[in-house]
């Protein structure tokens, strides 16, 4: 199993990004995905989920009508498009897998497999 994140970089106040997290290894479509992130000395936090059918997603407060998580099942990608990036976002970025439903969708526990981290850097 493999989630290979990328698409990080330094980026202005204001920017966008968009990051991609390609999985292998797994049958994707029965997985929901998630991205997760943690700057230095904090918790790893919730950004985003979307469900293994792309019918639900969800968000954290934090990046609500800024962040847009997405799916391509023929490619076993997802995506994380980031808009209007503040300083606040920065932070390493990680996508995660996982084979069960649920609400427990914002909790790091709740997810089987991980990716390396890609970081997202916010700053003038």
């Amino acid at each position: 199993v493999q989630l290979q994140a990328s698409g990080g970089g330094l980026v202005h106040p204001g920017g966008s990004l968009r990051l991609s997290c390609a999985a292998s290894g797994f049958t994707f479509s029965a997985y929901g995905m998630g991205w997760f992130r943690q700057a230095p000395g904090k918790e790893r936090e919730f950004v985003a989920h979307i469900n293994w059918s792309g019918s639900s997603t969800f968000y954290a407060d934090s990046v609500k009508g800024r962040f847009t998580i997405s799916g391509d099942n023929a490619k076993n990608t997802v995506y994380l498009q980031m808009n209007s990036l503040k300083p606040e976002d920065t932070a390493g970025y990680y996508c995660a897998a996982r084979s069960r439903g649920g609400g427990n969708y914002y909790s790091p526990a709740a997810y089987d497999y991980w990716g390396r981290g890609t970081q997202v850097t916010v700053s003038s």
